[in-house]
């Protein structure tokens, strides 16, 4: 109860569901994407399960810290930088996002979209989708989960706000999710910021830190812009067309 009174646990937890929450759009977005090659039926239980995964995930590697921070001494030496665990695990997730995300913009523009008239929507299989978030998830969840454990001694503190944040993402997975595929360039635009997040995943394996506010503002400001877009095409008003005018034969009257 000593802990309850305090205001410093408070303010913990507080900073770190918000940081649980902004560490967990890119696994928002990657999720919506991928459900969304499911049936409308399987959509739902894809997100819940997807996000329960995701919390499961940075739940476990919370109690398995002593080997989390083992996976950062170094395993080997490549032209003179020591590779650790951590390194091959973020370099391996952002190839995996990175070909991912290519895929999905391909397939977004000149694959399933443009189909021959008649034919139908081929779906994806939904336990190897699951398989596909899960991978991901290690990913994810091994970034938020070291910067956690940097802000906070309390595992406890930790575990509530991990279950906060991923209970504020389930609320907000459907919505994104539908808003993602009722509009290809939101579409587009989340798949080129995957592909940033991939290359910043990278950088992190070779000790290049890339500042993820940097991607994020490039991000918000993007869907800005297209917000500002999409509002213009709705105001725009379909113009006039004058009939064209039939000259008269003076031969007939």
């Amino acid at each position: 109860m000593e802990m309850l009174a305090s205001p410093e646990i408070w303010m913990a937890l507080l900073t770190l569901t918000a940081l649980e929450i902004v560490l967990g759009v890119d696994n928002i977005i990657f999720i919506a994407i991928l459900v969304g090659h499911l049936p409308k039926d399987k959509q739902a239980s894809g997100r819940t399960i997807g996000l329960s995964l995701a919390m499961l995930t940075r739940i476990a590697l919370l109690f398995s810290i002593t080997l989390i921070m083992r996976l950062t001494e170094p395993f080997f030496t490549f032209f003179e930088h020591g590779v650790s665990g951590r390194d091959l695990i973020l370099v391996g997730g952002g190839l995996f996002l990175l070909a991912k995300s290519t895929m999905e913009i391909h397939e977004s523009l000149e694959g399933d979209e443009i189909r021959e008239p008649g034919t139908q929507k081929k779906f994806a299989s939904f336990w190897p989708t699951i398989i596909q978030i899960a991978i991901l998830d290690i990913v994810f969840s091994l970034d938020s989960v070291i910067t956690a454990v940097g802000l906070s001694d309390h595992l406890s503190i930790m575990v509530v706000a991990i279950v906060i944040a991923v209970g504020v993402m389930l609320f907000l997975a459907g919505s994104i999710s539908n808003f993602v595929e009722k509009h290809p360039t939101i579409k587009v635009l989340a798949l080129s910021f995957l592909l940033l997040v991939g290359m910043a995943l990278i950088g992190e394996g070779f000790s290049f830190h890339i500042p993820k506010g940097y991607i994020y503002f490039a991000m918000a400001f993007s869907v800005f812009v297209e917000m500002l877009n999409m509002r213009l095409r709705a105001k725009r008003i379909e113009p006039l067309h004058l009939r064209k005018s039939v000259p008269m034969d003076l031969d007939s009257q």
